[in-house]
């Protein structure tokens, strides 16, 4: 008897980050395409042998991707809107889905997919864009060629798909107008996952993960009649590999029933979300039924609990054959960095309670061989480091929000209303209508990061430094003046990232030198490590906004992160309540907001992208969540005078469910994410009110096309139908760190142009 060992996605970045690397030079046209797909082999294959040498048996593959899983399952489906036909290299047309494409001496112009966060992660992944008759086509050369590569190795895999039910949820039709469910193209696409499942049976794949991850939702009864009519149709084929289902983020207990009269070969449960699910698993799934664990955490960054870990994987044997039983991570490692052995400059006494996802799969396979030698002494290790670790103690102070500041009225409430705000704040900053600004940061050249990089080493003095900073700032605020901008920025050079520049100031972070996780294409970002109570220890943003109010008489405008998306976006303890840690930072934000006011900083955009994020997958939860979450957000920004503007921004979330939490938030100002969408965001703020003032993003900074000043025109008119024409900023979609100057500079004059065409016509 023994049980097996699987994992259901390996991160597809690289050791050093070869995809990133290898996209950014063949989207500068460094490399052909041929040397990008050997990146991408060899990224592949490392990950394939990696995954074999630690011991795990069903090894997935089709998990690598280069942009995002989801836009390739839209290949494979033969999804390919129309407007993207017109180029002819297969490799270009599906980057150009995923940042859009701009050939003026073709006069080809397409925007970009939309592009959303992946449920409550901050990974993104790619709309697929249906017809109302969409005609689906099979395309399985990427996922039959990946199987047949590492088969040639000696190394047989478990390919990765996404289920008809979760692709078609997590689509939009081209027409924003069709208002029926994407759900009721599933008769059109059934024969195309037949065809796929039969193809893959025909060259000797014995299982298939085929994952579901929209059953983490409500479960809704019409819904769930798709669901059911998909797979009694795919599970009643004769000629099919075996098929996992897998699950993850949430609790599936109220579809076991469903899942056992389907006959599935195998499910996979999250038993770190969602633990309690497993009894009915086992008293309602067949014996017969191969049971995946997912008992290892897939999303965070510290040591599984190996010996409670341990103690489901005997209790789930004891009630089957243990043949039936697989061992797993709770879900893709996608959201976890690489290896910890990276990490030589970790303090060992964080470093010895992680795990990256090299240590995740090495908890597997131990956590297999307790179970084959039934040798518990192998587990005495964690356990002891488990029971001796104190977050706290990591730390030189402790904070107590209960003792040590009372969250009273006072102190989560603006002085007067928005609207008496409003008035005061356009008399001391005198904006004209459509007020243009942009998010935060500018272009971050190869100089200014290698810049940064050689004052963190010690290579050169804080007055080189600080006089570099400056001259970039000084270049930065006239390249503003010089596009036309009323309210200004400082470009943020001094920052590697907009969460961990934070962290790095604040008491109760570690960081690690290696441990990159990918947001979304080619864009990594490497979140901080929360370990114990957090606290400014000095000032943030200061230095470098007030230098740059110095040189200008434009406003400029503060940028902060926000205590929640600081939150979300770092690897956060898991001793106390998110919403205590939350509040710790919401504390540390304000005290730096109260000191830009007190030296004069007149606009104040504190970011919250991840807000939506946040929110729990069941409804259930929500109200908890919105509520601590509103709370740190007015805690950090409530203290400032009625003539101080407080902005926030989001940004490639659906928001409409969460309005009326965005309006509590009470910001002056609300910058939104809309370009990809064409507005279509706005129809949510149509259902409610929304009373202040808004920035629907006008160009997709994701992109490298450049937007027409007609195109912003036309937007800005949509916006103008909704909201007042007084209360409509103008702005980007996100910040301009990762363009290069050549594309924001003629992009934000076209913006500038467009608000001043919009300012005469309404004179």
């Amino acid at each position: 008897m023994s049980v097996s060992t699987a994992n259901l996605g390996f991160p597809r970045i690289g050791d050093n980050r070869e995809l990133k690397k290898g996209l950014e030079n063949f989207w500068q046209k460094k490399i052909p395409e041929s040397e990008l797909n050997v990146i991408g082999y060899k990224i592949k294959l490392n990950n394939w042998f990696l995954q074999k040498e630690l011991g795990i048996n069903y090894i997935p593959s089709n998990d690598f991707t280069f942009y995002d899983h989801i836009l390739d399952m839209a290949i494979l489906l033969g999804a390919v809107p129309k407007k993207f036909l017109v180029i002819e290299n297969p490799l270009d047309r599906y980057f150009a889905m995923a940042r859009g494409f701009q050939n003026n001496e073709k006069k080809i112009d397409i925007v970009a997919l939309e592009m959303t966060k992946w449920f409550d992660t901050n990974y993104h992944y790619i709309v697929p864009e249906l017809e109302e008759f969409q005609i689906f086509k099979l395309n399985a050369s990427k996922i039959l060629h990946d199987f047949l590569d590492a088969k040639s190795l000696g190394i047989t895999t478990r390919p990765v798909i996404v289920g008809p039910f979760s692709f078609l949820l997590l689509a939009k039709f081209a027409d924003s107008k069709i208002e029926k469910s994407t759900l009721t193209l599933l008769d059109s696409l059934l024969p195309i996952y037949e065809q796929l499942l039969i193809a893959l049976a025909q060259i000797g794949v014995e299982w298939v993960q085929i994952d579901e991850p929209c059953l983490c939702y409500d479960a809704d009864p019409t819904k769930m009649k798709y669901f059911e009519k998909a797979y009694q149709k795919l599970n009643s084929l004769k000629l099919k590999p075996k098929l996992m289902l897998t699950t993850y983020f949430a609790s599936v207990e109220k579809h076991i029933d469903l899942f056992s009269q389907l006959n599935f070969d195998g499910i996979h449960l999250d038993l770190i979300r969602a633990e309690n699910q497993l009894e009915q698993a086992l008293t309602k799934i067949s014996p017969n039924t191969t049971l995946s664990l997912g008992l290892i955490d897939g999303r965070n960054i510290w040591k599984g609990n190996l010996n409670h870990a341990y103690s489901l994987l005997n209790y789930t044997v004891s009630k089957r054959n243990s043949n039936n039983v697989i061992i797993a991570p709770s879900c893709s490692l996608l959201h976890s960095p690489i290896n910890l052995n990276y990490e030589e400059k970790l303090k060992s006494d964080i470093k010895k309670l992680l795990a990256f996802s090299v240590q995740k799969l090495e908890e597997i396979n131990l956590l297999k061989r307790v179970f084959l030698t039934k040798n518990l002494v192998l587990l005495k290790e964690n356990i002891e480091i488990l029971a001796n670790r104190n977050y706290a103690n990591l730390n030189s102070q402790k904070i107590n929000n209960e003792n040590n500041f009372k969250l009273s009225e006072q102190f989560l409430k603006r002085k007067s209303p928005h609207a008496i705000r409003s008035e005061i704040q356009k008399i001391k900053l005198r904006l004209p209508n459509y007020p243009t600004s942009t998010i935060g940061s500018f272009p971050q050249t190869e100089q200014v990061r290698k810049m940064r990089a050689n004052w963190r080493n010690g290579s050169i003095s804080n007055e080189n430094y600080s006089q570099f900073m400056q001259r970039e700032i000084q270049q930065c605020i006239s390249k503003q003046d010089e596009i036309g901008l009323d309210v200004f920025v400082h470009g943020e050079f001094e920052r590697n990232d907009m969460v961990e520049f934070f962290a790095e100031n604040l008491d109760g972070f570690a960081f690690t030198m290696n441990g990159w996780v990918q947001s979304f294409g080619s864009r990594c970002v490497k979140p901080p490590i929360i370990y114990g109570d957090v606290a400014r220890k000095s000032a943030l943003t200061v230095e470098w906004t007030t230098y740059a109010q110095s040189i200008t008489n434009k406003p400029i405008k503060g940028m902060l992160t926000g205590p929640v998306t600081i939150l979300q976006w770092s690897f956060c303890r898991e001793d106390q309540p998110k919403k205590e840690t939350c509040l710790q930072i919401a504390l540390a934000i304000r005290e730096e907001i109260l000191e830009l006011e007190k030296l004069g900083i007149k606009i104040i955009q504190v970011d919250e992208p991840a807000i939506r994020e946040g929110l729990p997958l069941q409804k259930e939860n929500w109200g908890n969540y919105l509520d601590w979450a509103v709370q740190a957000f007015k805690l950090a920004t409530s203290g400032v005078k009625d003539e101080t503007q407080i902005h926030t921004h989001m940004c490639y979330s659906s928001f409409g469910e969460i309005l009326p939490a965005i309006i509590a938030l009470d910001a002056d100002v609300i910058s939104i994410e809309m370009s990809r969408s064409q507005l279509e965001l706005f129809s949510d703020f149509t259902k409610i009110s929304y009373p202040n003032e808004i920035g629907p993003g006008v160009y997709d900074i994701h992109s490298p096309r450049i937007p027409s000043k007609d195109e912003i025109v036309s937007l800005l008119k949509k916006a103008s139908l909704i909201f007042p024409k007084n209360k409509i900023w103008v702005n980007p979609d996100c910040g301009l760190k990762t363009r290069s100057w050549n594309e924001v500079e003629p992009a934000l004059k076209n913006m500038v142009s467009a608000a001043k065409e919009l300012r005469c016509n309404d004179t």
